[in-house]
């Protein structure tokens, strides 16, 4: 088979992937994950049940991958801001902001209850934890964070404390959120 035939049924299987997990967040957001039937699925994402079935054993596979696909995405996000140019101090506010918007974007109910929990989120979990240890310790070589607590511990504490993101109700209040977690990261007098 020519590469290039190889390439256009990847895209394309790629595309048809994309286009179920895409239409499965819209048709649970609209009616709720106990109305979504695969039978739904396929015929808003313009395929056949049996091309569905192809791909996805049932609606709560689909909405795993459609998860793993929003996970990966945040982490994406994440480390393009821990890259930028700046201080580790200026990079370490920036990511907290960016992850206390993300918090503040969760779903609740029987959707979370879902989506959140198993194996599936451990590898993210570690991913973000290292990613804000990296910066932790780069600040606290540079001085401007406590050396008193590993970074490991750090990272532990700012992600315990920007869960509350999720319940505030205004942008004032996770800025507020946000100083208070770096206020307690800062050097012992």
């Amino acid at each position: 088979m020519p590469k290039l035939w190889n390439e256009t049924i990847d895209a394309h299987r790629a595309a048809v992937r994309e286009a179920i997990l895409d239409t499965t967040a819209k048709l649970v957001a609209q009616g709720g994950l106990r109305s979504v039937t695969m039978s739904q699925i396929a015929e808003q994402t313009g395929i056949g049940r049996a091309t569905l079935y192809k791909y996805f054993s049932d609606v709560e596979a689909v909405l795993l991958a459609w998860h793993d696909r929003q996970v990966a995405a945040h982490l994406e996000q994440l480390a393009g801001i821990r890259d930028q140019d700046g201080t580790a101090m200026e990079r370490l506010r920036s990511v907290l902001e960016a992850y206390t918007d993300i918090a503040r974007q969760r779903h609740g109910g029987e959707l979370a209850a879902l989506l959140h929990q198993g194996e599936h989120l451990t590898h993210a979990e570690r991913h973000l934890h290292g990613l804000l240890q990296h910066l932790l310790a780069e600040a606290a070589t540079a001085g401007d964070l406590r050396s008193d607590v590993p970074p490991t511990e750090l990272a532990q504490y700012c992600l315990h404390a920007l869960t509350a993101a999720a319940a505030l109700t205004s942008q004032a209040a996770v800025a507020r959120l946000v100083a208070v977690t770096l206020d307690g990261l800062r050097p012992l007098p």
